[in-house]
């Protein structure tokens, strides 16, 4: 196999990821920032700290882009059969649909990514900066990572500004300054960046949808069938099963007890 063969647009996005993250830790630590200060005057724990923080961040980062985000089995176990497909079939209005490109079928709020090329259970989208999927396994883990990023970004941020020096020539400035000015234009548009993702992906999680969900809800059946959403339960009940998990339950249930509730209020 060539070399050239092992660059796949996965690796050459963690790679480049991986090497940006440092080389703007790398010119906040060469700059006579905050950071530097600090270790001048012996106070080794904030510079200890943020390294630990942009390290965890990066190690996050790198979990969520590596990790299975929630595949539908091709050839789906019977234990899981049982669990999962057979009865997704009690709720008779909304029987599985057999996903067109990799033929599996589909379990509720499940999408195939045509860039992964399998479906993704409790779809959200496609990152294009992870090379992944963000979908029901790694959605709780890629909503920790914004945050987490977001804190050292505007830390980062933070330091930048302390190193600069306006007050001197155009030329002098230019030299001594320029590379963090740069870094500083970048990580105020990372911060903006990863600040609105974290804010539209908190205002999904706490209403139980996701980012395909609220854009495509006029292309989705089992969202067309319903005034509203049939799988938000309350904000505390939303975000308890997003970041652990209870209650439990399939979707199909919730759907189906959603349809119940409508029934019932209409006939009273």
């Amino acid at each position: 196999m060539a070399p050239w063969a092992l660059l796949t647009p996965g690796v050459l996005v963690r790679t480049g990821h991986t090497v940006l993250t440092w080389g703007i830790t790398l010119v906040l630590f060469l700059h006579d920032t905050a950071l530097r200060q600090w270790e001048e005057q012996g106070e080794l724990l904030l510079p200890l700290t943020f390294l630990l923080l942009v390290l965890a961040s990066l190690l996050l980062y790198l979990t969520v882009s590596l990790m299975d985000p929630g595949y539908v089995n091709v050839l789906p176990q019977p234990q899981e059969e049982a669990k999962e497909e057979q009865t997704a079939m009690v709720p008779q209005a909304i029987p599985l649909r057999r996903c067109r490109y990799c033929m599996v079928l589909q379990p509720l709020r499940a999408r195939h990514c045509r860039e992964c090329r399998r479906c993704v259970r409790r779809y959200d989208h496609h990152c294009p900066w992870m090379e992944n999927c963000v979908g029901e396994r790694n959605h709780p883990l890629f909503v920790a990572y914004l945050a987490l990023q977001l804190v050292v970004l505007l830390w980062a941020l933070y330091l930048a500004w302390s190193g600069l020096r306006f007050f001197q020539p155009w030329g002098l400035w230019l030299r001594s300054s320029g590379l963090l000015f740069a870094t500083f234009l970048l990580l105020s548009l990372f911060s903006l960046v990863a600040g609105l993702l974290l804010a539209s992906h908190l205002y999904l999680v706490a209403s139980n949808t996701t980012t395909w969900e609220f854009i495509s809800s006029h292309r989705i059946a089992y969202l067309r069938q319903r005034p509203g959403n049939p799988f938000d339960r309350g904000l505390t009940r939303n975000l308890a099963h997003f970041f652990c998990g209870w209650p439990s339950g399939s979707w199909e249930t919730l759907w189906a007890e959603d349809e119940e509730e409508e029934g019932s209020s209409q006939a009273v």
